[in-house]
């Protein structure tokens, strides 16, 4: 861990499976507003979680935290066992007075290559953050720093953005916000997302024809 600090409130579970990273490109491909089309409209993040650095494309595989508002402590415990294609979905309690994520985050997550954040609470240090290249999606945006302190669950199902994610679900995002794609449904979910857009492109078809 890149800060010295004890983590014995710091639950952790047992190692899980991934979705595809394969399937999770291939899914990526289509809007979010699609692919939760798609879902019969279920799996969207709320509103409020929006992405907060100008290169917004995610893709990848729930990493999911459970952290205490206001403290990263679980955070940067949860890095030591992120692995590429990784993206963290960060339980923070909404809350917005204080950040849990930063540049110096950032930059330990690009040395993992987790590519993405989702944090259900403050991040700071946005222009270091963009710079970086990193997706960050967020409900707010706050410049005080976080406590160290503690307790967390890392790897446990969490609530972000009112959509329970759980360890190894797939995860997309674009400027429309966030979609979460079960990793039992992802092989269903891509056959149904590339039918609603062989539908969608019918339609397109038909306005065209029709002018």
């Amino acid at each position: 861990m890149f800060i010295k600090a004890p983590t014995d409130n710091i639950e952790i579970a047992p190692p899980w499976p991934r979705a595809d990273l394969d399937e999770v490109k291939k899914l990526a491909q289509y809007p979010v507003a699609l692919i939760g089309d798609a879902q019969s409209r279920l799996g969207m993040m709320a509103s409020p979680i929006r992405p907060v650095t100008p290169s917004p494309r995610l893709a990848g595989t729930v990493l999911p935290i459970h952290a205490r508002e206001g403290d990263n402590l679980a955070i940067h415990r949860a890095l030591d066992d992120a692995l590429p294609g990784d993206i963290l979905v960060i339980n923070a309690n909404a809350e917005t007075n204080r950040a849990v994520f930063g540049d110096i985050l950032g930059e330990i997550c690009l040395a993992k290559g987790v590519t993405g954040i989702v944090v259900d609470g403050s991040i700071r240090d946005v222009d270091e953050l963009a710079g970086q290249g990193l997706a960050v999606y967020a409900r707010g945006i706050s410049p005080a720093g976080p406590w160290k302190n503690g307790p967390g669950r890392i790897g446990f199902p969490v609530a972000c953005g009112n959509i329970v994610c759980n360890p190894g679900d797939a995860i997309i995002g674009d400027n429309d916000g966030i979609v979460v794609i079960p990793q039992h449904a992802l092989s269903d979910t891509i056959e149904r997302t590339e039918a609603q857009e062989r539908t969608e492109q019918k339609m397109r078809d038909a306005i065209h024809a029709a002018v």
